[in-house]
């Protein structure tokens, strides 16, 4: 009897799910309240999103592992937000619009300073970015945003761009897929121990 019951405890908590931080982050209006919102059950999403103002912190399971998704405001004054998260994050989603072609440089700027930041500069943490509103007729593809990026100088974190479109859902389930292989193989996985002479 002892024995069932420890087995059990062993049994259920092998089968709870890893807790994951992520960061969403990306400029204002680039829809990801709404990618958030996507992947959240059914009977709790919301119909409409709104603007986020500073960060909303929402939950959801994927492939066995529960996300804690921060999803930071991309307003340029609550942009300074994004690196209190930076120290304690496992991946991040940056959400790109795809048809504003006039802040694509912005973009740009602000993924230079995140990669340059001291918190995240020698961590291995997997980036998805996400080309998103691509059903917009004037959306640059994923190849020229990656371009546009210099995505190919990134060498030092594993890094996948996907063309999505939040209100369809298309691309999404795909993205996510790709960065929870990648969190498992970076921060799940533990390291081979150190062989000493």
């Amino acid at each position: 009897m002892v024995f069932e019951k420890l087995f059990m405890k062993i049994l259920n908590k092998e089968r709870k799910p890893k807790q994951i931080s992520i960061l969403i982050i990306g400029l204002n209006n680039s829809g990801k309240s709404t990618i958030v919102n996507f992947f959240k059950n059914k009977d709790v999403r919301k119909s409409v999103s709104i603007p986020t103002i500073g960060f909303n912190i929402e939950h959801f399971e994927n492939q066995g592992v529960s996300f804690t998704a921060y999803d930071m405001a991309g307003i340029g004054r609550y942009r300074n937000l994004w690196e209190h998260h930076f120290k304690t994050c496992n991946g991040i989603v940056f959400v790109i619009d795809s048809s504003d072609r006039m802040r694509l440089v912005v973009v740009k700027d602000e993924l230079d300073l995140l990669l340059q930041h001291p918190d995240l500069k020698r961590r291995r943490v997997p980036i998805l970015f996400f080309a998103n509103k691509m059903d917009c007729i004037d959306a640059l593809s994923s190849v020229k945003i990656a371009a546009g990026l210099n995505l190919e100088k990134v060498d030092n974190k594993p890094w996948q761009i996907c063309s999505s479109n939040a209100l369809s859902g298309e691309g999404l389930q795909n993205g996510v897929h790709w960065l929870t292989s990648q969190i498992k193989e970076c921060v799940l996985t533990p390291p081979d121990k150190e062989v000493y002479d």
